[in-house]
């Protein structure tokens, strides 16, 4: 389904850089053997490394084969607080998208009080296919090519009173 709006709600992650030339953790993986999705598996990577310290990581990785489950917002938000993550799930729409895919990233280890989402990816394409990123659905085909750095800074903006 296209969508005719480029509006933005809600929420997001972001990592912002100055675009310079420099050095960046090069990442590359081909077939997925366990549960865990692409970010995931780095985070986790990050938790086990630094332990109680917060890392915060951003970059750009790219879906070269095979397919991905990608969600979309439905149009209008939903009217009431949901109650759970089950209810999130039931009412977004998700989708099988297909590779190319270049996805924008940002995770952290461990959330150092800030109520922060410790992962988040959005991907897009130039076929027209796009969304929030959560996992491959072709683990034996699938390969992926990402670029990223640490971030110098974390912070929060408009933190929410109530979280489930």
């Amino acid at each position: 389904d296209a969508l005719p709006i480029c509006d933005f709600g809600l929420m997001s992650n972001l990592y912002a850089c100055e675009g310079k030339s420099g050095k960046v953790i090069e990442v590359k993986a081909n077939k997925r053997t366990g549960e865990e999705n692409f970010v995931s598996c780095m985070k986790k990577a990050l938790q086990q490394h630094y332990e109680e310290k917060t890392v915060g990581i951003g970059g750009t990785f790219l879906i070269k084969q095979g397919k991905a489950k990608l969600h979309v917002m439905p149009q209008e938000f939903h009217p009431c607080p949901f109650d759970s993550d089950e209810d999130v799930d039931r009412w977004l729409k998700f989708y099988e998208m297909r590779a190319p895919l270049i996805c924008q990233s940002v995770f952290v280890s461990r959330d150092p009080g800030l109520d922060l989402r410790l992962e988040h990816t959005h991907c897009f394409s130039h076929h027209g296919e796009g969304g929030h990123y959560h996992d491959d659905t072709t683990p034996d085909t699938i390969e992926y090519l990402g670029y990223f750095h640490p971030a110098e800074l974390l912070f929060r903006v408009d933190r929410p009173v109530l979280t489930a």
